[in-house]
């Protein structure tokens, strides 16, 4: 694909160089599968955007093709093996990296999805009659 054709996020023919070897090959009966390349551009801007899969871009073909191939990528481990592939040989220069990771989670309370039903007991609001 034309550098100057892809979106601002799209693989670049280097990434894609290095990524396609390590991708399962297209099934031999049946149908041919759509491009690699156009459905892994379309998983990535569901990854960055969050968006529901029907809303991907056109151009990443069918949402339920894009969809159906990284469920089924998922389940059999086709992205945990390019992802162990891609970093092998990444740990040369480890002594220089800096990883910092965030896993924060903020939780409300149970009681913080509803609205109170009386008010707190050193506030009583004018008319507010307590009831026992």
């Amino acid at each position: 694909m034309d550098e100057e054709h892809l979106k601002r996020h799209d693989l670049t023919d280097a990434e894609w160089s290095r990524l396609a070897p390590l991708l399962p090959a297209h099934p031999r009966q049946g149908h041919r599968w759509n491009d690699h390349r156009l459905v892994i551009d379309g998983i990535f801007h569901r990854t960055r955007t969050g968006c529901p899969w029907r809303d991907l871009p056109e151009r990443s073909g069918n949402w339920k093709t894009v969809y159906n191939r990284h469920r089924r990528w998922s389940a059999d481990g086709t992205w945990e093996m390019i992802l162990d592939a891609l970093r092998a040989g990444c740990d040369e220069g480890a002594r220089d990296w800096a990883v910092a990771v965030d896993s924060t989670v903020v939780r409300a309370h149970q009681h913080a999805a509803g609205a109170r039903h009386r008010p707190p007991a050193d506030v009583v609001p004018r008319g507010w009659h307590q009831r026992s």
